[in-house]
């Protein structure tokens, strides 16, 4: 390739980024708006759900609750895939450069956003099942200080755990994931965001799990995981950030079983 083409390639190639990132950034703010206003709505009598009362859920409010799960997950875990998301666009315009087939990133986000979809539906099963045993409270916190310490020790001991590791270098490389586990056409490219969904999921699965100890729509603590998420995957030494974050919810957790059981 000639440097005039070379050129010209790069100039695609920052705009394709800078169009896929403000796509990723329009989506996050529409989640966040969307968090926010359930937040302050949580009294009305609409958003009952939001805030339920002690009465069996209807299949409509647990729809409601899986939707809301999802719409937090987005805008929890797509900054954190961003930098993973924009190395699949940038690649994939490079082979299109070079004859090679083209498929929309899209089709690589909707791949990755349907592990958390997937995990959502989990999440909101178990919070319904929470709510019947009456071990949460209106505003969506557990009431049990057992199930709040132990979510808590567990939380910081798989901070530490092999699998924890693995799949935190998987989300820290996007390059190397990309380079390795390339497939081809819209099949490829979504079996591709699946592979990297189910990794994030490995990685954060049980830091999600905290918010039925600080609540579920606490949107300081809901910014405050998706924050540190983001840190361990872009920050130089990022899993020892999350080995420190491990030692604290730990001890966090053994204060939290320690009051608990004073109070019994």
């Amino acid at each position: 390739m000639s440097i005039a083409g070379e050129t010209a390639l790069d100039t695609v190639l920052r705009r394709d980024r800078l169009v896929v990132g403000a796509a990723l950034a329009a989506l996050t703010v529409a989640a966040w708006l969307y968090l926010l206003y359930m937040a302050a709505h949580m009294a009305m009598p609409e958003m009952a759900m939001a805030m339920p009362a002690m009465h069996p859920w209807s299949g409509v409010e647990l729809g409601a609750l899986v939707v809301m799960w999802t719409v937090m997950m987005v805008a929890m875990m797509v900054p954190s895939a961003a930098p993973m998301i924009v190395m699949f666009a940038t690649i994939n315009r490079r082979r299109r450069e070079q004859q090679g087939p083209f498929v929309p990133t899209a089709v690589f986000l909707a791949g990755y956003l349907v592990v958390w979809t997937g995990f959502s539906v989990l999440a909101a099963l178990a919070q319904w099942a929470l709510h019947a045993a009456a071990l949460m409270s209106p505003m969506m916190v557990t009431t049990s200080p057992l199930l709040g310490g132990v979510l808590l020790v567990a939380a910081g001991v798989f901070q530490w755990t092999r699998l924890k590791a693995a799949c935190l270098v998987h989300c820290r490389s996007p390059l190397s994931f990309i380079v390795t586990s390339w497939r081809e056409g819209r099949g490829g490219a979504f079996r591709m965001g699946l592979h990297h969904g189910l990794y994030c999921l490995g990685c954060c699965w049980l830091l999600m799990a905290l918010l039925f100890v600080a609540g579920v729509m606490n949107l300081l603590w809901v910014a405050a995981i998706a924050i540190f998420v983001l840190l361990e995957k872009i920050v130089p030494r990022g899993e020892l950030v999350g080995r420190v974050a491990g030692i604290v919810l730990v001890v966090a957790g053994l204060l939290v079983l320690s009051r608990g059981v004073l109070a019994s």
